[in-house]
């Protein structure tokens, strides 16, 4: 296991936290530990290519890596005998819950928190990343022609990453609607990367299944964090006690 995951081995109920792109396992740390002190055993993983310390690793890696990751963190938590497990993530990391609650019978609940999960929108996350990288590259620095075949080469990376992103969320919307497991549904409504809208148009789409959606007026794009992060953990508890647990360990 990767020494910035976070595995938190406590109750018998199993919780999956994914992080957002870019970042690591700290998005989800405080929900962690509040689930923690509620009994649930919570692992949380590193995506491939993620807290390396080196932007570029990130663009080494593309959706079908994280949904692998995603599945290989499904496994971990079998090897330790947990059989039933919620899952949630929060942007990139909710298409990859979403994509473990379509496809994996021992996911028997979970969501997304501000995640890209429909195709009608596009999100700014390109944009926002691009910028960012540019002024990290600087700092370490790299000259303006060293930078410029950079951000070319970059930018070629993130428009593919992407694309394969929206291929992939475009699959899985067209079953959606065959979804039957308890979702829960959270989204910031002054996020800067993701069109709020996004949260009620997964939420119609999910036709068939039991849905419960907060919408945090005031938060922004990581709403795992500060005074909203806090008002997320009660939601989170709330809807993790709903679902029907077995047991969960054998």
């Amino acid at each position: 296991m990767d020494n910035q995951s976070l595995f938190y081995e406590s109750g018998k109920r199993a919780v999956i936290l994914f992080h957002a792109f870019t970042s690591t396992p700290k998005d989800v740390l405080g929900l962690g530990r509040a689930l923690e002190r509620a009994d649930y055993t919570v692992y949380a993983p590193v995506f491939s290519g993620h807290g390396t310390g080196d932007l570029d690793d990130l663009l080494d890696y593309k959706i079908d890596d994280w949904m692998k990751d995603g599945e290989e963190a499904v496994t971990f938590l079998k090897s330790k005998g947990y059989e039933e497990i919620a899952v949630f993530g929060l942007s990139l990391g909710g298409v990859v819950a979403t994509h473990l609650l379509l496809s994996e019978e021992s996911i028997i609940g979970g969501g997304t928190f501000s995640a890209p999960v429909v195709t009608k929108y596009d999100t700014n996350v390109p944009d926002s990343f691009l910028p960012w990288y540019k002024n990290v590259k600087r700092e370490e620095g790299y000259g303006p022609e060293e930078l410029a075949g950079l951000m070319t080469k970059a930018e070629v990376q993130l428009k593919e990453m992407f694309a394969d992103l929206t291929e992939h969320v475009a699959a899985m919307e067209t079953e959606y609607a065959s979804l039957s497991k308890k979702i829960f549904i959270a989204q910031g409504g002054k996020d800067e990367l993701i069109k709020p809208d996004t949260a009620r148009l997964f939420r119609e789409a999910l036709s068939q299944a039991e849905v419960s959606t907060q919408l945090y007026e005031e938060g922004q794009h990581v709403i795992t964090t500060g005074s909203v992060g806090k008002e997320l953990q009660t939601h989170v508890l709330t809807f993790l006690s709903s679902l029907d647990w077995n047991g969960g360990i054998k």
